[in-house]
């Protein structure tokens, strides 16, 4: 079995596979400052609370966009799995060509995405979008080529930041509203929420489909916690939740068979 971690700003996203197929899916809360033990002791009882055993892990591989916890997810890994983790980063083998000015600023989870994504729909030019800590657009051509990223900031971040930033606004649920113009305070930001990033969504689309693939009709894919929410809107040929996840095996199967 391959337990597959996805180390984001906000989440823990973590999966187990067996034979390709995703037996196991959970998430936890991302604390700066956890010790090796507190994951190590987290991820063998989440596998064990499921029914699967810890000791038929195989092979662990890591994306990472939190290098505060890299040492202590390694140790973890090493501590309780007796593995060195596979790490998604700059060096590996991906099989996606680079095309940006700095790979060392492009986020794994997003190098995860597009490996998944031009597996998924091979020969086909593609833009992911992923609703997470920030809500991000990679396009991908048809021969695999990864030109860049925009970001924006996520829903939860967009919440956050009203919550923080003003004293009579309150924290809220992230829904699709019922109606565009609010009533009250909750409606009020539900609504900006929704429709801000609905709006963002479809401009970046547009202008991404003239930019970049000459009007061409691309794929497009949405992933991350958020996708689910704009589902009838038709923005998306596909929603693929465990997008990242399936990236990151393989990358680690992709880099097994080099050696």
């Amino acid at each position: 079995m391959i337990l597959c971690l996805d180390v984001g700003n906000s989440q823990i996203f973590g999966g187990v596979f067996a034979n390709e197929k995703l037996l196991l899916k959970f998430r936890h809360e991302t604390h700066h400052r956890s010790t090796s033990d507190q994951l190590g002791i987290f991820l063998k009882n989440v596998l064990s609370e499921n029914g699967l055993d810890p000791k038929e892990i195989q092979y662990i591989a890591i994306s990472s966009v939190v290098p505060s916890l890299d040492y202590s997810i390694g140790s973890a890994c090493i501590k309780y799995f007796c593995l060195e983790p596979f790490w998604l980063r700059v060096g590996v083998k991906t099989g996606l060509k680079i095309k940006v000015k700095n790979p060392n600023e492009v986020g794994s989870d997003l190098i995860a995405t597009a490996i998944a994504a031009s597996k998924q729909f091979a020969n086909k030019n593609l833009i992911v979008v992923d609703f997470g800590t920030a809500t991000t657009f990679v396009p991908v051509t048809k021969d695999k080529e990864f030109l860049g990223v925009i970001i924006q900031a996520g829903l939860r971040t967009s919440m956050q930041a009203l919550q923080s930033q003003t004293e009579q606004l309150p924290s809220v649920q992230i829904v699709e509203p019922q109606k565009t113009l609010g009533r009250d305070s909750i409606s009020a930001i539900q609504s900006g929420l929704y429709y801000g990033q609905l709006g963002a969504l479809r401009e970046v689309l547009v202008n991404l489909q003239q930019e970049v693939f000459a009007g061409e009709e691309p794929i497009i894919i949405g992933t991350g916690g958020f996708a689910h929410l704009f589902e009838k809107e038709k923005l998306f040929t596909a929603i693929v939740p465990d997008l990242v996840l399936q990236g990151i095996r393989f990358a680690l199967e992709f880099n097994l068979t080099q050696h």
